[in-house]
C-alpha cells in the first residue's frame, strides 16, 4: 500500500519558507529559484487539502494550520537528518549504543572508558542518558546500565556493583560537627531524589526510627543535581560516594553521617537476548564486569 506522504523535496521546502517566513529566503537556502519553491509548496498544498500560507503583496505568512504543520515536519526532518548522519558515522566501525543513568557514566564510567577504546580501538561506545527502564524493541539501544533489581523481561543482566548512599551535606551545614546523628538530621531539610522516593524512610528506619516529614522536600531527579543542592546548603542528600568523589576530596560536600543505606537493588548492566552475541558486546561487557570487580576491591 502506497504511504500518503508528500515529496521530500516538498517538505524540505516547505520547512525553509515556514521558518524564514519568506519564500525568496528559502529559496536562497536551498538554492532554487523563488518559483520552484513557489510550486513545491503549492504541490504540498493541493497534496494535503490544506492552505498552509496566505499570500499578500507584502509577502507571505503561515496560517493556523501551516504553523502547526511546520513545526511537526520540522521535528521530522531534524529525525531524519541525525538518523542519516548516525548511519554515515557507523560506516566501517562497530558501535554500541549505551542507555544509561547519567551521573554514574559521567562520574564513573566515562574516566574507565578510555581503556576499552585502547584495547578495542574498532568499538566505538555512544553513550545516552536514561534514568528508566525502557523497551529495546523500540529503541536502537544495544544495551543498558541501570540501577534496579535486573528484573527486566527480554534481557540478560550482568550485576556491576552495589550503590550504598551515606548522608552528606555541605561543610558550613555540618558546622563544627564531625557527626550528625540520626536525630539530628530528621530535624534537617531533606533532599529527595526522583528514582529513589523512599531511600531516607529506608535510612531511618534503619536506624530505628519512625520520621514522619521522612519523604518531604525538594526531589531531584539525579544524583548530581542532588549534591549541587547540597553544595549549596539545601539540605542533606543521600549519594554513593563513588559518585562524588571530587566533591569529597575538595570539601565541598561531607559525609554527615557514616550509616549507609543499605539495598538489595544494584548498578546491572542489561543486554536484549537477540544481541547477546555480538562479539562487541561481549567484550564491552567482559571489561566493564572487570572494572567492577576491580573498584569493588579498592
Amino acid at each position: 500500500m502506497r504511504r500518503k506522504i508528500p515529496s521530500t523535496t516538498a517538505l524540505i521546502s516547505f520547512e525553509a519558507a515556514a521558518r524564514h517566513e519568506s519564500f525568496t529566503k528559502a529559496a536562497q537556502e536551498l538554492s532554487l529559484t523563488q518559483g520552484a519553491i513557489c510550486r513545491q509548496i503549492a504541490s504540498l498544498e493541493s497534496f494535503i487539502g490544506v492552505e498552509l500560507f496566505r499570500r499578500s503583496k507584502r509577502g507571505v505568512k503561515l496560517t493556523e494550520a501551516g504553523l502547526s504543520y511546520s513545526r511537526r515536519v520540522a521535528t521530522q526532518l531534524d529525525a531524519v537528518e541525525r538518523d542519516t548522519l548516525s548511519v554515515m558515522g557507523q560506516q566501517g566501525a562497530n558501535t554500541i549504543e549505551l542507555a544509561l543513568v547519567p551521573t554514574f557514566g559521567t562520574q564513573w564510567l566515562l574516566p574507565r572508558l578510555k581503556d576499552f577504546q585502547q584495547q578495542h580501538p574498532d568499538v566505538t561506545v555512544n553513550l545516552t542518558n536514561r534514568t528508566r527502564p525502557f523497551l529495546f524493541a523500540d529503541t536502537d539501544f544495544d544495551a543498558a546500565i541501570y540501577f534496579g533489581d535486573a528484573d527486566w523481561s527480554g534481557t540478560s543482566s550482568y550485576r556491576l556493583m552495589g550503590e550504598n548512599p551515606v548522608p552528606v551535606c555541605s561543610p558550613s551545614l555540618l558546622g563544627a560537627a564531625q557527626h550528625l546523628s540520626a536525630e539530628t538530621l530528621a530535624e534537617l531539610p531533606l533532599l529527595q531524589q526522583t528514582t529513589r522516593p523512599y531511600a531516607w524512610r529506608q535510612w531511618f528506619n534503619a536506624q530505628d526510627m519512625n520520621v514522619p516529614r521522612d519523604m518531604t522536600g525538594a526531589r531531584y531527579e539525579l544524583f548530581s543535581m542532588l549534591a549541587q543542592a547540597a553544595m549549596h546548603d539545601m539540605g542533606v542528600a543521600l549519594i554513593p560516594p563513588f559518585l562524588i568523589q571530587r566533591e569529597l576530596a575538595e570539601k565541598r560536600l561531607v559525609i554527615a553521617n557514616e550509616r549507609p543505606l543499605s539495598s538489595t537493588k544494584a548498578y546491572y548492566l542489561m543486554i536484549p537476548e537477540r544481541k547477546i552475541e555480538s562479539a562487541s558486546l561481549q567484550a564491552f561487557r567482559d571489561w566493564l564486569i572487570k572494572q567492577a570487580a576491580i573498584y569493588s576491591l579498592t
